[in-house]
């Protein structure tokens, strides 16, 4: 099943060094999307920044955050496990089963 996430980017904080031109004309910004385990305060689940080089990650540099997200359709809560079956000493007392032999 798709799942999808809405996503609101904030062109104006992607630095131009970040934006790379491809040989067909096209130009690409490598974004990281991270989705949250709870939502923040305005019910946002993802939040958005621009990808780190090896070197900026290495050296700790800080992340630029350059938007936010919800989920919006195939997401679904995680369904409850049932109800773990364990044998009960009566269940296991040899002289209390019904079985003919």
């Amino acid at each position: 099943m798709s799942k999808l996430i809405s996503i609101s980017l904030d062109v104006t904080k992607i630095p131009r060094d970040k934006i790379v031109a491809h040989k067909n004309g096209s130009k690409y910004v490598a974004l990281d999307v991270w989705i949250n385990d709870d939502p923040d305060q305005f019910g946002n689940d993802c939040s958005v920044n621009i990808r780190q080089t090896k070197e900026e990650r290495d050296a700790k540099g800080k992340k630029t955050y350059c938007g936010n997200g919800k989920k919006s359709f195939g997401f679904s809560e995680p369904k409850a496990a049932p109800p773990s079956r364990t044998a009960t000493a009566d269940a296991l007392d040899e002289d209390s089963d019904d079985l003919p032999f």
